[in-house]
């Protein structure tokens, strides 16, 4: 038999470990004969673009390389499949060059909108009596997929983000004039990269001194009464915000674009530029905003060494869970202990997770909803331990590309 393997949504540092993860697992089992990977996503399925990972990840150099690269090796993608039961037709092309290929198991690593392309794989496959496995493989930054514990990804981003805020923290305090600064931190439904930021306390660090999440509401009023009080406790005022906390349109309109994903998911950013302008235009001081952008996705030199050993765990799980005859369902990280740190790796229902969101606790945000309680710095602190030991050349860090793999290589045909 063969299998296939594809990567989806939003870049991390982590996402190729999983990659590596399966991969070097399907290679130890006889019965695999080729490991076969799709390029860009889904997409890959649908235009017949794949490539035989056996014959390009060659020898420990290789391995060593993709496991400190970021983003995804094979290409990524936004494709949302059609309700089967409507439209059929790109699921029959996909099954088409599934078995042309001899696949009989497809390991989807991604979000929770390429959930939603593994539960609909995986309910075409049973409708029609179809024997190929379908599994997915957990992968954000966001860490907002239900049931696992915490998702691959997340670790790397959250010590990228607490690392930047503290050297923000050293900027911000050489002057003894009055100054804000907000930090705007990805969270589009959830703040628990935000939340990360406040991991500086155990190195006894006071700022950020706010912290907001989209899980409360937000009151420009209230935030600015905030910052007024913080003000009278410390010169240089350092706030994270969540890019999904909601402030009136009329502050942000001229910051965001109002367009969509083809999930629906709107382009967020802009909210720190008009936090910012607020600050500026009520309390007269000095005032900047910092956007990290897609820096926390994919800044490896500060990843996590147990996000990324994870990652490859897992991938690695989810062969055996598919060569066990499991179909339609997720890997998840089980946290057994804080202390020491354990986890074990199980599978559930990808039903249970596709399209579904899980919030930051509420009972983790203080009660003046400007700020996170220990517990969720109790939570976050096992996930960013560990640092890599890079391959450098020139002074930089090495990524492999794998260039024969991009998008102008694909085979001809469209995706609508």
């Amino acid at each position: 038999m063969n299998i296939a393997v594809a990567q989806s949504g939003g870049p991390t540092c982590a996402i190729n470990a999983s990659l590596l993860g399966v991969f070097r697992h399907a290679t130890k089992y006889e019965e695999i004969e080729n490991v076969f990977g799709s390029v860009n996503g889904v997409e890959g399925l649908i235009l017949d673009n794949f490539i035989n990972l056996c014959d390009i990840i060659l020898d420990d150099d290789d391995v060593e390389l993709i496991r400190q690269t970021p983003s995804t090796v094979l290409g990524s993608c936004r494709y949302k499949l059609p309700n089967f039961k409507t439209d059929s037709s790109v699921y029959e092309t996909i099954v088409e060059n599934l078995k042309k290929h001899d696949i009989s198991a497809f390991f989807y690593i991604g979000g929770n909108d390429s959930m939603d392309t593994v539960m609909k794989l995986d309910d075409y496959f049973k409708a029609n009596n179809i024997d190929i496995k379908a599994i997915g493989i957990p992968k954000t930054i966001d860490n907002d997929l239900p049931i696992t514990d915490h998702t691959p990804g997340f670790g790397s981003a959250a010590k990228y983000v607490a690392t930047t805020m503290q050297e923000i923290i050293r900027d911000s305090s050489v002057y003894s004039s009055k100054s804000v600064t907000i930090v705007e931190i990805m969270g589009r439904d959830t703040g628990w990269l935000t939340a990360s930021a406040a991991l500086l306390r155990r190195n006894y660090e006071i700022a950020p001194h706010l912290i907001y999440l989209p899980e409360v509401p937000f009151s420009v009023e209230k935030f600015l009464k905030d910052v007024r009080e913080a003000q009278e406790k410390y010169y240089a005022v350092v706030i994270a915000v969540s890019e999904g906390i909601t402030l009136d349109p009329a502050e942000i309109n001229d910051f965001q674009s109002g367009k969509s994903d083809n999930f629906g998911h709107k382009y967020l950013a802009g909210v720190g530029k008009a936090l910012e302008k607020i600050v500026a235009r009520e309390l007269g001081c000095k005032v900047r905003s910092i956007e990290l952008n897609v820096m926390q996705r994919c800044s490896s030199h500060l990843s996590s060494k147990r996000d990324i050993t994870e990652a490859e765990r897992i991938g690695g799980a989810a062969v055996k869970t598919a060569l066990d005859g499991y179909s339609g369902r997720m890997m998840i990280y089980r946290r057994v202990s804080n202390h020491p740190y354990n986890m074990r790796i199980e599978h559930v229902d990808v039903r249970e997770v596709a399209n579904k969101v899980k919030y930051f606790p509420v009972e983790w945000i203080n009660k003046l909803h400007n700020n996170v309680t220990e517990a969720a710095i109790e939570y976050c602190m096992p996930l960013i331990q560990g640092e890599q030991n890079f391959r450098m050349k020139n002074g930089l860090p090495q990524h492999y590309v794998l260039r024969t793999a991009l998008p102008h290589h694909k085979r001809e045909g469209k995706i609508e």
